[in-house]
């Protein structure tokens, strides 16, 4: 994977779009990338307030719904090498966390304590199919998307880190670049990260002009083709 310069500049050019129109600009980048790398399921936005999310993948995969296979000694070894983990490599860092029990969690990882661990070692938010809890009291400036949010953490431990994990239809392996914020998350490819904005400019300068034919009295079909070809004509 090509090594990503997320430098201040950048990460405001990139929270300042939302996710679709970064999926936008990925379409004219990497063509190929239009059907996937982004999450096609629903995932709930505990705070849409904040901008986006962008930041290095850090991955992991959890259950709850029975305890750990491993001894309390291992466990604990366990533990504390994924901590050790989400505070090592590149940051700002996002999550992006698997739950193994499935239909959208049994009990949280998250809460309170784990997104102030988290936004303590340099995580700005969570991605995961998984559930989270405690949402007043949550990291200030953590965000987090979730398939459900839940009571109870149950048997919470987690059973792998740093390797390929699938989130609600999206494919993240460690390191990825994630953007993500009320509509889901996507990742950007390392090669084309720089030339995201300018691509979402293009665009946009090309669905003005539809949308002010279309915000004209008298606006018709004929009128929607001619905004159409001259659309088509910016570059």
């Amino acid at each position: 994977m090509d090594k990503i310069e997320l430098s201040d500049q950048l990460i405001a050019e990139l929270q300042s779009m939302d996710t679709p129109t970064v999926c936008n600009a990925l379409e004219i980048l990497v063509p190929k990338r239009r059907g996937y790398g982004y999450t096609t399921t629903n995932l709930i936005c505990t705070r849409p307030q904040l901008p986006p999310m962008v930041g290095f993948a850090r991955t992991a995969t959890i259950r709850a719904a029975h305890p750990s296979d491993l001894s309390g000694s291992d466990a604990r070894d366990l533990s504390d090498a994924y901590y050790a983990y989400i505070d090592e490599g590149p940051k700002p860092s996002v999550v992006v966390m698997q739950d193994l029990d499935g239909n959208g969690g049994y009990g949280s990882f998250w809460g309170e304590v784990n997104s102030n661990v988290h936004r303590g070692f340099g995580s700005v938010g969570l991605v995961t199919d998984g559930c989270v809890r405690d949402l007043p009291d949550i990291a200030t400036g953590f965000q987090m998307l979730a398939a459900s949010v839940l009571p109870s953490h149950a048997y919470i431990h987690v059973v792998d880190y740093a390797r390929p994990v699938d989130v609600a239809g999206m494919r993240v392996c460690d390191g990825d670049l994630i953007h993500a914020d009320q509509h889901g998350a996507v990742v950007i490819p390392a090669g084309v990260v720089t030339q995201v904005k300018a691509a979402a400019e293009q665009i946009a300068r090309r669905e003005q002009v539809l949308i002010k034919a279309a915000q004209q009295p008298g606006f018709n079909i004929e009128k929607f083709r001619q905004a159409q070809g001259d659309a088509a004509e910016i570059h």
